[in-house]
């Protein structure tokens, strides 16, 4: 049994060094045990690699093999085809020789025959050799008639292949990827509109909504408001995600008086500009503005306040907008006053 649990000749200082040290030897010994699972690991992996590649290598002499044992075959069916080609063809030479032989014998015999009878010579010679001949004429035709294989005939075979958006081969290890980047193409396709009938007319260029965005602004600074309007309506139609598109918008309603389209836009802006963070906080302040100076317009002062108190919250230091919430306030009070 230990009497305390703390040793009365060690001092604070030695006793924090001796923890210190401590706790080196456990994150060491932590470090250690990590860098061995992570060396198993990368051992595992490795070993898992090469018994893959092992079994892949296999696989692939394996097939080259079948195809090699299927060409050796096809092969030896060939030339066994071609051997009997060839002895049939010369079984037929042979059976012509012998017929040929056997008309040439009786020609013989007959030659024989006219001679015992008496006839003359010149007569049985121009005999035997007009029939000779004759014979022979007709055994070359007929020979020359048996060499000549019939014409083959004609047919069409006709083919239907799978319609396929790849122009490569189906392969069933790409399936899911192809799928996938059908998918998000389609996807890609509806999000961008394209079968929207007013981009048939314009370039490539002229479809990306920060280009229109950037027309409109140009528009804009020229006054002309509706045309600005159309290009912030067609970038919207484009991609609906983006805050900038309607807070330009908004601006442009509030020129021509369409106060209740500028505040509705301007409160889609906000909705979009969140989470509030520094980098969207002058989009915030405009918006907020340009809303309050629409419903100061309609002459819901309460509300218009509401949004100019809003953005000074944003923006504390800006000098036009504390003038502008104060001139808000004069004309609450006074309407408050003469009520």
């Amino acid at each position: 049994m230990w009497e305390t649990l703390s040793l009365s000749s060690v001092d604070k200082e030695m006793m924090q060094r001796i923890r210190e040290k401590s706790i080196l030897q456990a994150q060491e010994s932590a470090k250690e045990a990590m860098e061995a699972k992570a060396s198993a690991r990368r051992e595992d992996q490795k070993y898992t690699l090469n018994v893959m590649m092992k079994i892949e290598e296999e696989e692939r002499k394996r097939i080259e093999d079948m195809k090699e044992n299927e060409r050796i075959k096809a092969t030896k069916e060939l030339e066994t085809w071609k051997e009997h080609q060839r002895k049939a063809e010369e079984h037929k030479i042979i059976q012509r020789e012998e017929k040929l032989y056997q008309q040439e014998k009786q020609i013989e015999e007959e030659r024989k025959k006219l001679k015992h009878k008496g006839l003359t010579r010149n007569s049985i010679s121009r005999n035997l050799a007009t029939k000779g001949r004759n014979s022979e004429i007709i055994f070359f035709e007929k020979l020359k008639e048996d060499s000549i294989p019939a014409p083959r005939s004609v047919g069409n075979i006709k083919i239907n292949f799978t319609p396929r958006v790849f122009p490569t081969a189906l392969r069933e290890s790409q399936v899911a990827a192809e799928e996938e980047w059908l998918h998000k193409q389609a996807e890609a396709r509806r999000a961008t509109n394209t079968d929207i009938p007013e981009l048939c007319d314009l370039k490539e260029e002229e479809k990306n909504p920060e280009w229109l965005k950037d027309k409109g602004n140009k528009l804009f600074a020229t006054e002309n408001y509706l045309a600005a309007i159309n290009a912030y309506n067609l970038a919207i139609r484009l991609n609906n995600k983006i805050p900038l598109l309607y807070l330009n918008r908004a601006a442009c309603h509030l020129k021509l008086k369409n106060l209740h389209k500028a505040i509705e836009d301007s409160s889609k802006a906000l909705e979009l500009l969140t989470p509030p963070v520094a980098d969207n906080a002058n989009a915030r302040m405009k918006a907020h503005v340009r809303r309050g100076t629409a419903f100061c317009q309609l002459e819901l002062y309460v509300e218009g306040l509401q949004d100019y108190e809003a953005a000074l919250k944003i923006d504390p230091s800006n000098k036009i907008v504390q003038n502008d919430a104060e001139k808000i306030r004069n004309i609450i009070q006074g309407t408050e006053l003469k009520s």
